[in-house]
């Protein structure tokens, strides 16, 4: 459950701040298919075993104690080296050449597996048009504005903020005022949304406003949609 939704004296809402992933993004696990398939043919590999490799290297960078793991990444520069390795490991784990695993990250990139949710667009722009500020924050690489634009989201997001580039990550209380210092905003007239309790129960200790999102159905404390967001500003 969440905590309680604010108060009738809580401020008015200035700016609507999303997270990125399960909330108005998924990745689609029918990309990692054809990628797999894809790279199968390519390489000669057994589709089967193509895709429980990028599942595992995928997963494998979910650790944020591993050395040179994205979460330790700051600028651009760096997520193109991160890159670098990926692909070596990649091209370990497939048995194939390094030198031509470039090709499969060039026809595959990050971004192509992501897609928007249902609605994102339509909510986004909406928000905009009533003068909100909208705000992405996310545990992601610093590349976030281009998986925004292989979305069509890119142009409906006013601040786009890669906690990498930050320094710190959610649901660290400093993730969430460094947002609201680039949104221009203070946290009180921000309402945050997000599919992870921790990170709106930070959110709501560092000022914001805060809403679960359980694009599932399953929590009965969160919104289920994201137009339900347009009836909270």
């Amino acid at each position: 459950m969440t905590d309680p939704a604010p108060s009738a004296a809580a401020p008015r809402i200035r700016g609507v701040l999303f997270d990125r992933d399960e909330t108005i993004a998924y990745t689609d696990p029918g990309v990692y298919r054809e990628a797999a398939g894809w790279a199968a043919a390519h390489f000669g590999l057994d589709v089967r075993a193509v895709g429980a490799a990028l599942q595992a290297q995928w997963a494998a960078q979910e650790d944020p104690a591993q050395v040179g793991g994205w979460w330790s990444l700051r600028t651009e520069a760096d997520e193109a080296a991160y890159w670098e390795r990926y692909g070596h490991e990649l091209a370990e784990r497939l048995g194939v050449p390094e030198s031509e695993i470039g090709v499969m990250l060039t026809e595959w990139p990050y971004q192509r597996y992501m897609k928007p949710v249902t609605g994102a667009r339509e909510v986004l722009s909406e928000l905009q048009q009533r003068g909100v500020k909208v705000g992405v924050l996310s545990n992601t690489l610093p590349s976030i504005t281009a998986t925004l634009e292989a979305m069509n989201l890119a142009d409906v997001v006013d601040v786009a903020i890669a906690s990498c580039t930050l320094g710190v990550h959610k649901p660290d209380q400093g993730a969430f005022l460094q947002a609201a210092a680039l949104m221009e905003l203070p946290p009180g007239e921000i309402l945050f949304i997000d599919d992870k309790l921790e990170n709106v129960e930070a959110a709501r200790r560092a000022g914001m406003q805060a809403e679960l999102i359980d694009l599932n159905g399953r929590e009965p404390g969160a919104i289920h949609t994201l137009n339900a967001v347009l009836e909270r500003v």
